[in-house]
């Protein structure tokens, strides 16, 4: 609830606090994941990876989809010269690594900018983080409730099919009054946001779980008590945004 509050804040105040508040969060998540794949001898350079992320973000915002593009091959390049540049032994692991994290976080993150430069882009995101939420919201409360049949025991064994549903109803009930009411478009486009959410949310847990169980860590991080890192709360947006973009962008066109 408190980072929710920070975010609506940011809104309200202006669209670049948004941006910065966005750049902050994930420049924590590309410090945890640098450590984390560090654990298994993959050094991800820092510096180009902190640049690429305020690039593609920035760069996102003022423009476009082009721009966000060009600037990720560029952070791919600067990160392979910065890692060369530091001698030839096992580059190719490390280079790998930081091309890795220059999409997962800092490119898919990026999405939340060209959510944000619409005429009503502070709808968009809003609608992004709210039915987002809503996928974990639902998840959680059907899975304590009901939950009897594991999704992925190998991966997650807390998550489950009953809570699968939750979350689905929880996304297609969320995305379907939110983008009615607050981008006035069709009610019938949040089902179909909904789903893809509500799949989406679930891919990224899995996919943030994954990651942490073959380097052999419980968090990513430990920044925010009781959740681990910021990495373990962002997982479900990452994966999120590009798509709520994409859908948002057939269904809700700006004028």
């Amino acid at each position: 609830m408190g980072l929710g509050a920070i975010i609506l804040l940011s809104l309200a105040l202006a669209k670049e606090a948004f941006l910065a508040l966005v750049i902050v969060a994930v420049g924590f998540g590309v410090w945890e994941l640098r450590r984390a794949l560090a654990q298994a001898n993959i050094l991800v350079p820092l510096v180009p990876s902190l640049v690429g992320l305020v690039s593609m973000i920035g760069s996102a915002y003022v423009g476009g989809g082009q721009a966000l593009g060009l600037t990720l091959g560029l952070t791919c390049v600067g990160i392979l010269l910065w890692r060369v540049a530091d001698g030839v032994g096992d580059a190719m692991r490390d280079i790998t690594g930081g091309m890795f994290v220059a999409l997962y976080p800092s490119f898919l993150a990026s999405f939340c900018s060209l959510l944000l430069a619409a005429p009503d882009g502070v709808g968009r995101v809003i609608v992004f983080v709210l039915v987002t939420v809503l996928s974990d919201v639902g998840g959680y409360a059907f899975g304590v409730l009901w939950g009897r049949h594991p999704m992925a025991p190998s991966v997650s064994p807390k998550k489950s099919w009953e809570g699968f549903t939750g979350s689905l109803v929880a996304c297609m009930t969320g995305a379907a009054l939110a983008i009615h009411f607050i981008l006035d478009g069709p009610w019938w486009a949040g089902l179909i946001l909904g789903v893809v959410v509500a799949v989406g949310a679930t891919v990224g847990d899995l996919t943030e779980s994954t990651i942490k169980r073959d380097l052999g860590i419980k968090d990513m991080g430990h920044l925010l008590p009781g959740h681990g890192g910021v990495m373990d709360r962002i997982d479900s947006l990452l994966i999120t945004a590009p798509l709520t973009w994409a859908l948002l962008s057939v269904f809700v066109p700006n004028t």
